[in-house]
């Protein structure tokens, strides 16, 4: 069958943004799916300036975003993903929300449409189950800001296909993004690594081992990490790494994933990072 879109969208915050605006620069037609009308806006805004700034500094060859936006349809029903090959969502990270979705998206699409979700730690299995295609269904965990970072984790599930798996990764690397293969574990590779990490610089701050500034130089500088851990949980968003230590905790039903006070602290108190303007840091918004 052929579609009219490469790749629809669904949400138009950071992420499904950023995805857009990376497949559309690599010249794929890319559908956005966004209920509002102001954000909408604001991740036209967004992207535009996005691809200015690329082009100004050499990474993209275009001479302005208007040779890349041309590519993007904006819509505000998911009945545009009917008419994409392959539709990825990026809503918020809520089980329950995603499985709502993916069951409207079964009803909408074309049997060989493939469902993808770009879930940091949910069960790819567990949103699989909730359409009659498990076979067509995979994770495309991409990382934030994506039209910057280069890997994609191409997650597995039980009953994904092959040629699932292929199509996946075919159209990861038409996006020019590195695609890794992964197995549907809690937390995928990335974040089971990475989170632990951060709950552990927390736990350091909460035991007054060290200030935040302090935390992060040594982590920067002994360890070689570009951005130091309590930095980059403001980056990520408090509440996004909260909710991936709980998924690890009940999901792995160890412990060691167990988030750190603080940390539910902060993000009861809405003290969420960068997007909120105060996290382990205060930021500009």
């Amino acid at each position: 069958m052929s579609h009219t879109y490469d790749l629809a969208v669904v949400g138009g915050g950071a992420m499904g943004r950023g995805i857009a605006e990376t497949a559309a620069a690599r010249g794929l037609k890319v559908a956005v799916i966004e209920i509002s009308a102001e954000q909408r806006q604001r991740a036209l805004a967004q992207m535009r300036g996005s691809l200015e700034k690329a082009i100004k500094k050499g990474r993209l060859k275009f001479s302005s975003a208007d040779d890349v936006l041309p590519n993007i349809i904006w819509a505000e029903s998911l009945s545009a993903a009917a008419d994409a090959a392959l539709v990825v969502e990026a809503v918020p990270e809520t089980e329950a929300l995603k499985i709502d979705l993916f069951q409207q998206l079964d009803a909408l699409c074309p049997p060989d449409t493939i469902l993808a979700s770009n879930t940091s730690s949910i069960s790819i299995d567990r949103l699989a189950a909730a359409t009659r295609r498990p076979e067509k269904v995979a994770g495309m965990h991409f990382f934030n800001p994506v039209p910057i970072m280069p890997p994609v984790e191409i997650v597995r599930g039980a009953a994904t296909a092959e040629a699932t798996v292929a199509a996946v990764k075919d159209l990861a690397e038409r996006m020019g993004k590195q695609a890794f293969v992964v197995r549907d574990r809690p937390g995928f590779v990335v974040n089971r690594v990475l989170m632990p990490l951060i709950n552990e610089a927390i736990w350091a701050l909460s035991e007054d081992v060290a200030d935040a500034a302090t935390i992060d130089s040594l982590m920067k500088l002994g360890c070689n990490h570009p951005m130091g851990p309590l930095e980059l949980a403001d980056f990520v968003g408090l509440d996004i790494c909260l909710s991936i230590l709980q998924v690890l905790e009940r999901d792995l039903k160890n412990p060691k994933f167990a988030p750190c006070p603080l940390l539910a602290k902060l993000v009861a108190a809405g003290k969420l990072g960068r997007k909120s303007g105060e996290g382990f840091y205060q930021h500009e918004r």
